[in-house]
């Protein structure tokens, strides 16, 4: 049986953190509910730990989050390691008759600790550590048969242990990379403590995930979407494997996509992979959709409606009884879908499943992105698909701020190319999150040839990130930003002004609509 460590979310914006940090290490990791039905989940794994996270409530509040008794008993009766993150540290104390203080002397970011016994779940630890800090509660006394392992200067207590029953609690996040030695606690955790395995790897889950397609669908036939993003060729090469050319996977040309895509993702996967593949020629009808339409959420509406029509005309002319969907871990989380099914669920993404009335196959939905890339890998699926930078579903068209015409479209698919040409020529493109081209609604007075110009301002947007929550505009050194600078405006005859964003997330997003 396969081992797991369970994750309790209490709408901590750091949970998903916590489950990748697990898997990471090879222990496979799942989120659940505070109200899961705790029976589930241990007649389908070896259940080896449980891990509280953090949130946003104070264990004081009316309707705070709090642990069942069951659950409680059920550690007790099984004792299984238990460790409480932030807000789960609080409800542990909380809930073992320790006292914290609601609203007191508030942490937020980089903070010293200092290690008061550096045992259990703090071995290896220095005297001093850097740790990442969220939160305004603060527990203050220990409940009976606890001790403190750890302080800082505003809280007394920052990591306790109970001193028989195998339950921890630490009031900073490990799981965030600004907590120097968060990796070694919870190595600490999940080899001294819940005496992990951690065996746990990509290629099981690909023989496991062509099974469960294959005995799903049987001999009925399936369709997918096709954007030649990560997720979905993942999905389409795993589904087709299990059974080949009863999947049809259908690529919808928008006229969005970045210059010579669609192109690349046809080859790819007819002559590559050889897949059942369909090629859809829709922009006409996305460009007309689209016009005299400026507000960045009524286009994606439109782009979103408009993709169902389509896809709806090709998966009733083909017959689908299955919707194979890439839909991914974090994705289902945030739909709300804590107890989906392992191979087939409810989840509906774009409204879909309800058009068409077939059932969903989501072979990718227990995984997180980096994993969802190992997979591809192992797949063989080329570099440019599996390391593939996110790219926004509505493409093009929220990087063009207005209206969204085949000629705005041209202008920043052509700088888009540049800017990708030259941060890939200048080694710099492994080391960044996203980069890209924005095509800005005011043009600029300039002087090209001599001669006075009016015309369009692009904007370009690179940024590092870790996993897209937050971000930082990325230091390129001059000298690239000049070289893409000067081709843009020398190469794209309406463009001559090109802007850097220094914006980080937050405040800003990081796309601009």
């Amino acid at each position: 049986m396969l081992e797991c460590v369970l994750v309790m979310d209490f709408g901590g914006q750091y949970c998903h953190l916590i489950a990748r940090r697990i898997r990471e290490l090879g222990v496979y990791s799942e989120i659940i509910p505070p109200a899961a039905d705790l029976g589930d989940y241990g007649d389908r794994y070896e259940i080896k730990g449980f891990i509280l996270s953090g949130g946003p409530q104070s264990v004081y509040e009316k309707d705070s989050q709090r642990l069942r008794e069951e659950f409680m008993k059920h550690i007790r009766d099984e004792n299984i390691p238990v460790l409480g993150i932030c807000y789960g540290h609080q409800v542990i104390a909380f809930y073992e008759g320790g006292e914290i203080e609601s609203g007191g002397m508030k942490e937020y970011g980089v903070t010293d600790m200092v290690v008061d016994k550096s045992v259990s779940i703090l071995k290896g630890l220095s005297r001093k550590e850097k740790v990442w800090m969220s939160h305004s509660d603060t527990v203050t006394g220990m409940p009976p048969g606890y001790e403190i392992l750890a302080h800082t200067r505003n809280s007394p207590v920052v990591a306790f242990r109970h001193r028989k029953k195998q339950i921890y609690g630490v009031q900073f996040h490990p799981e965030v990379v600004h907590t120097e030695k968060g990796v070694q606690v919870f190595r600490n955790y999940l080899f001294n403590i819940c005496k992990c395995k951690g065996n746990w790897e990509m290629g099981d889950f690909i023989e496991e995930s062509i099974e469960k397609i294959n005995t799903a669908i049987g001999e009925k036939k399936a369709v997918i979407a096709l954007s030649g993003g990560v997720d979905s060729s993942t999905a389409a090469v795993l589904a087709h494997r299990a059974i080949g050319k009863q999947l049809t996977s259908v690529f919808i040309d928008t006229g969005l996509m970045r210059k010579n895509e669609p192109e690349s993702i046809q080859k790819t996967f007819t002559e590559d992979f050889h897949l059942n593949f369909r090629f859809v020629d829709a922009k006409e009808r996305f460009f007309k959709v689209l016009e005299g339409v400026s507000d960045p959420e009524e286009k994606r509406k439109i782009i979103g409606e408009t993709f169902i029509k389509v896809f709806e005309d090709v998966a009733r002319e083909v017959g689908a009884d299955y919707l194979i969907q890439g839909t991914i871990y974090p994705d289902r989380i945030e739909s709300g879908l804590k107890d989906a099914a392992t191979i087939k669920t409810h989840h509906n993404v774009g409204g879909l499943p309800e058009v068409l009335g077939i059932e969903i196959v989501e072979p990718l939905q227990d995984l997180y992105k980096d994993e969802v890339r190992e997979v591809a890998r192992k797949l063989g699926l080329p570099e440019e698909i599996s390391e593939r930078h996110p790219f926004p579903g509505p493409g093009l068209a929220i990087r063009v701020i207005g209206e969204v015409t085949r000629e705005s479209v041209a202008i920043v698919k052509e700088a888009d190319a540049i800017v990708k040409e030259e941060i890939k020529s200048a080694g710099l493109e492994k080391g960044l999150w996203q980069f890209f081209a924005v095509l800005l609604s005011i043009k600029t007075v300039g002087v090209q040839g001599d001669v006075r110009t009016y015309r369009n301002t692009v904007a370009l947007r690179i940024v590092e990130s870790v996993d897209g929550m937050t971000a930082n505009f990325a230091e390129i050194p001059y000298v690239v930003l000049e070289r893409i600078s000067t081709r843009i405006t020398n190469e794209i005859p309406e463009v001559n002004r090109v802007v850097y964003d220094l914006t980080h997330k937050p405040p800003g997003t990081i796309e601009w609509e």
